[in-house]
Order: structure tokens, then C-alpha cells, then sequence
């Protein structure tokens, strides 16, 4: 996989190494009945230095005969080519030719096929310089072969960390960031990482930003996926991302039914829900979505926004509960135990007082009840710290008085001293001035 840039050595003039590898092809060739040979049609182009272009277009074409190259000399034989590349003012030109004889099997070795790919892509890729918009074609081309051989995600994970940095290297444009974050997105989801294809989708829908191109057909059918990942997934909660896009908004008007259901899970409870699937029927049916994960997400999410309801008591009583969900009460501690598991509330219950005590709950929304709720808390705050700052001025002021009283009760019991023979030093230096 794509790691830092590294140098490729081959040894030997451009001149050799081009006569070595057409002969080889030549030989692959041969056995594959081929008739026109690589080699004597570059020989005339070798003698001349500004040739190179034209001797590499032949042999990079005649390259894919390398699929049925041994699997022992695959990799030299393409390091080779790469290398001679290289060498050219111009090695782009040549790279997507490249990327595409890759992309075809190695017929000598099905089992270590995909492998031998990646290798060579990703020794391309890294050999090249990290501003080179090529990087972006090969990373395309690997996520191609990912996909086609089902790989898992996790090969790709760590490389994708830096994936923002090469994207700024590039300076490519939005519809082919697009395509990239679609194509990582389309990884993840046959891989079985759905919270990573959701993420890389969000990515795709946020280079839809001017107002021709939120309401085009691309954008309505990457947002209907996007919703539908969301809608579908069991642990995705949060639908703000989804809601802040302009192509999401735009389903307004295109896709009615779709945006109802969205903002029932995105500000809603269950019993609005309830009302959206009897008048919604068909809609759902023909939606492919799971009725049950549909169901259970809503319960988890009204549980939510219950207890951030109850932010001032703190409690919420099991019969609470128990209504709000539509469900009985000897099921309450089962919800409250799934709603902690989805991260969505953090909370004690209590069997004898049959209440549950909210520590913390999200907020499905953050929006001017909500500030109000925040304003209110920092006044309390606010009056609270204002009301422990009199106590500690109180008791500052407190001991500041008793530590005065205290200094003039000493200063009394010096003057009490002097006059009972104690020490009479200032009688002393008055005598002495008088002798003086």
C-alpha cells in the first residue's frame, strides 16, 4: 500500500534496459503467438536521444504481455518499466496506459494475482513525486483492484490517514475528490465497514456546494444513498451532519416522503414516527429499508430526547418510560441498558424506587430551547459561584478581624509587662542622652 516516497534502482543505460525489456516482451510474446517484435521496431528510435517518448509508448503498450509473465519475474520486469519512465520529461503520459494493463489479471499466477498488482502500483505510486496528480489515478486504480477482489478495509486505513494532505498536493478539483471519496466509500461498504463508507459519502456530498449542483440527478442519488446508509445503519444517531447539506435540504421538494422521515429521526419521537409508517405504507415498502432497525433506532432516540428533557429533575420514573416508548414496564431496564450501549445516555437505574438517574444525555438537536436550557444552567452557575465568593469574602474578612484582635490583645500585654518592672530600655537611652 501507498507509504513515503522511495527511490527505485536499476542499474544500466536507458538505451540497455529498453533493449533488455523489448526482448523479453518479445520473448512473452512468442509464446503467445505474437508476430511483431517490440524490439526491432525501437532499435531505430534508440539511436536517436530525443526518441525516448516514442520508445516508451511502444513498449509500455506491448506491456501487457506481462500479465502472463512467471510470477518470479513479474515484479523485475515492471520495475524496469517503471524505471525507464522515469526517465522521461513527461513520465504521466504513460502512467495511465500503465494503470490499466494492471488492472488485468496475472494469468501465470490467479492466486497471487492481486498481490503482484498492488505491488507494482504501489511501487509506483510512492516513486513518484508526492505533487504528482498521478498519485490520484494509481490510488484510483488500487482502490479498483481492493474492491474487485474483496479485500478488507483495513489495508487501506492507514494509508488514508494522510489522504487529506495528498488531496491538498494535488490540488484536484471537487468533482474528482468526488470520485475519490466515493470510490473509498464503495471500499468500505463491500468490505462491511458501514460507518467508514457513511463517512467517505458525507465527504463525496460536501464537494456539492453551488446551486446548480445540489438539485443535479448525481446529487439527489448520492443523497438518497447517503440517507439511506443513516437511515439504515443501527448505530448512527446523529443526522445534523446529513441535515447541514444543501443537497440533503433540496430532497424537499425531489424526494418528500425521504426528508419527512429524516427530520422524524432527526428531531422526533416514536409516536410521530408511528404516524409517518400508518399513512406511509407503500412508501416504506418500496423504500428497502428495515422496518425493525427503523423501529428500534426511534425507541433508542425518543429515550434520548426524554431524559435530555429532564435535565432539571435529573429522573426519569420507569412509567415515563414505559408510555414514551410503547412499551411495558417489565421492558424499561432493557431500552435504558441499549440506550447506554448506543452512547446516546449515561445513567444508574434504580429497581427500588423504579426511576433512572440521568448522569448525562445528547441532544438530538442543539438549537434556542436548548441555548435557553444552557443559558439557564450558566445563570444557576453563575449565582452559585457568586454565593460561595460571598462566603469565602465573609470568612476572609472574619479572619482578618480576629488576627487584628489578636495583635492588639499582645500589644496590651507588653504594655502590662512594662509597667511591672519589665524591660525599660527608652528610660535608659533618655539617662544616657542627660549624662551626656
Amino acid at each position: 500500500m501507498p507509504a513515503p516516497a522511495n527511490t527505485l534502482i536499476v542499474e544500466g543505460s536507458f538505451e540497455e534496459l529498453a533493449d533488455e525489456l523489448a526482448t523479453y516482451l518479445d520473448s512473452l510474446s512468442s509464446a503467445q503467438e505474437q508476430s511483431t517484435s517490440v524490439q526491432s521496431e525501437i532499435q531505430p528510435l534508440l539511436q536517436d536521444e530525443s526518441k525516448k517518448e516514442d520508445v516508451l509508448k511502444k513498449l509500455v503498450v506491448a506491456s501487457s504481455a506481462l500479465s502472463s509473465a512467471p510470477e518470479r519475474e513479474f515484479i523485475a520486469a515492471y520495475n524496469q518499466l517503471v524505471h525507464l519512465i522515469r526517465q522521461t520529461p513527461k513520465p504521466d503520459l504513460f502512467l495511465p496506459k500503465l494503470c490499466g494493463n494492471l488492472s488485468n489479471p496475472v494469468t501465470s499466477s490467479p492466486h497471487n494475482s492481486l498481490g503482484l498488482q498492488l505491488s507494482i502500483l504501489t511501487t509506483i505510486f510512492n516513486t513518484l513525486p508526492p505533487s504528482s496528480e498521478s498519485r490520484y489515478h494509481i490510488l484510483l486504480a488500487i482502490l479498483t483492484l481492493v474492491r474487485k477482489s474483496n479485500q478488507s478495509f483495513d489495508i487501506l486505513r492507514p494509508q488514508l490517514k494522510t489522504l487529506d494532505l495528498w488531496l491538498q498536493n494535488w490540488d484536484i478539483d471537487k468533482e474528482d475528490s468526488r470520485k475519490l471519496y466515493l470510490a473509498i466509500s464503495d471500499v468500505a461498504s463491500d468490505s462491511g465497514d458501514e460507518a467508514q463508507s457513511y463517512a467517505y459519502l458525507l465527504r463525496a456530498l460536501r464537494t456539492l456546494q453551488d446551486a446548480d449542483e445540489v438539485s443535479t440527478p448525481e446529487a439527489q442519488k448520492l443523497s438518497l444513498k447517503a440517507l439511506t446508509s443513516a437511515l439504515s445503519n443501527p448505530s448512527t444517531f446523529d443526522f445534523s451532519d446529513l441535515t447541514s447539506l444543501d443537497s440533503i435540504q433540496s430532497l424537499r421538494k425531489s424526494s418528500a416522503e425521504w426528508f419527512e422521515l429524516l427530520e422524524i429521526f432527526s428531531t422526533e419521537t416514536l409516536e410521530d414516527y408511528d404516524e409517518f409508517v400508518s399513512s406511509h405504507t407503500d412508501f416504506l415498502n418500496s423504500s428497502g429499508l428495515n422496518r425493525n432497525v427503523l423501529e428500534t433506532k426511534m425507541r433508542l432516540l425518543t429515550l434520548s430526547s426524554l431524559a435530555a428533557s429532564a435535565s432539571q429533575t435529573r429522573t426519569l420514573p420507569y412509567a415515563s418510560i414505559a408510555k414514551a416508548l410503547n412499551i411495558e414496564t417489565k421492558d424499561v431496564e432493557k431500552w435504558v441498558i441499549d440506550v447506554i450501549r448506543a452512547g446516546l445516555v449515561e445513567g444508574k437505574l434504580s429497581q427500588s424506587t423504579q426511576t433512572f438517574g440521568i448522569h448525562r444525555a445528547t441532544y438530538r438537536v442543539f438549537g434556542e430551547s436548548q441555548w435557553r436550557e444552557v443559558a439557564a444552567r450558566l445563570d444557576l452557575w453563575k449565582r452559585s459561584l457568586e454565593s460561595v465568593l460571598r462566603v469565602l469574602g465573609e470568612q476572609k474578612r472574619e479572619f482578618a478581624q480576629e488576627k487584628e484582635r489578636e495583635s492588639r490583645g499582645e500589644e496590651r500585654g507588653m504594655g502590662a509587662g512594662r509597667g511591672r518592672g519589665g524591660y525599660r530600655g527608652g528610660d535608659r537611652a533618655r539617662q544616657e542622652v542627660e549624662v551626656e
